[in-house]
């Protein structure tokens, strides 16, 4: 019996940006993106940490120009597509017409779960430019298994390839996961992926959930570098799914020396669940808010644990980090108060 064949896009240089704050060298997208190639990886993703067109006083500097990257990556691969991540308001059609010059051939178009809508254009722009258009449907804890379907026909009916389902948050058990694809699975035409955070340590079970409910593309970064307490661990993702039996023609033992050797080297700290991180999962609030609140916290001397509640009472998404920094100063006034009444 043939195995089920599961296809890996490894996202270390565009999700793992956010854990080297955005600082990836040519020298280093270079070598990352030539060893996953070779190590069988289908699409390797690279961008600035929130998409193409991120880097910017709001979400991060990026040390090198994201287009530089983009362009010296793809002279290092030889069978992988190479792909970018965009946020509509965030990236441009310019900014995605640039990235297709210099070598881009997937596109991930990153909507919050209810906003597919805004996503049409980038879609169907894409694939007029010969790329691979993937609707990807952020922060998905915050919406229901039916409106996950509703909106991904929105993007199947605007020509997308594939629908990836992102636990941005971190914040699913398998169970949701479950719920999810599966009703994804039996209601449109075309393939879906799921992309995983760990703020809650289960990015690897969910992973596994979505692939035995049907999920075809699976996300996963080396050492699980990635916002908040990372992503899948993609050496370890593709170890489990050889165990089980599935196809995802990758050499495991290359993908355990591409980790180890060049993305390890470069991580600013070790990849685990700190108690930022859990509570980033715990309250469903978006993985690249870490840092942001981080630095926040030192600011205005709060505890970050306070901002990111406050941050999930809101039910803040990606594209509001600005906002973090007013919640901080809004928390540090009323502590003031408290103090002084």
């Amino acid at each position: 019996m043939e195995k089920q064949k599961i296809n890996i896009v490894d996202t270390t240089l565009r999700d793992g940006s956010h854990a080297v704050s955005h600082s990836f060298t040519t020298k280093q997208a270079e070598d990352i993106a030539e060893g996953l190639d070779k190590i069988g990886v289908r699409i390797i993703e690279i961008s600035h940490g929130d998409g193409i067109g991120g880097s910017s006083i709001n979400y991060g500097f990026s040390k090198v120009s994201e287009m530089e990257l983009i362009k010296e990556a793809r002279k290092k691969i030889n069978n992988a597509k190479l792909g970018v991540l965009l946020l509509p308001g965030v990236g441009t059609i310019e900014d995605l017409e640039e990235a297709r010059q210099n070598g881009a051939e997937v596109v991930r178009v990153a909507t919050h779960v209810s906003e597919a809508d805004i996503g049409i254009q980038h879609i169907k722009y894409a694939k007029k430019m010969g790329m691979k258009a993937v609707g990807f449907l952020m922060m998905c804890h915050m919406g229901s298994p039916e409106l996950i379907v509703e909106q991904a026909k929105i993007f199947e009916d605007s020509g997308a390839d594939y629908i990836n389902v992102a636990d941005s948050a971190g914040h699913m058990v398998p169970d949701d996961v479950r719920k999810r694809i599966s009703l994804l699975k039996k209601s449109i035409n075309i393939p879906i992926g799921f992309h995983a955070h760990n703020n809650l340590g289960l990015a690897i079970a969910n992973s596994i959930a979505a692939v035995e409910e049907g999920a075809a593309y699976i996300d996963g970064t080396c050492r699980g570098l990635g916002a908040g307490a990372g992503n899948a661990q993609l050496e370890v993702l593709a170890a489990v799914l050889n165990r089980l039996g599935y196809d995802t023609g990758i050499d495991i033992y290359g993908a355990m020396d591409v980790a180890e050797d060049i993305v390890e080297p470069i991580m600013q700290r070790p990849q685990v669940i700190n108690t930022a991180s859990l509570m980033l999962g715990y309250a469903g609030v978006y993985s690249s808010f870490l840092l942001h609140t981080y630095r926040a916290a030192e600011k205005f001397k709060l505890n970050p644990r306070d901002i990111l509640v406050e941050l999930g009472r809101r039910k803040m998404v990606g594209g509001q980090e600005d906002m973090i920094v007013d919640v901080a100063f809004s928390l540090a006034q009323k502590k003031k108060e408290t103090a002084h009444s």
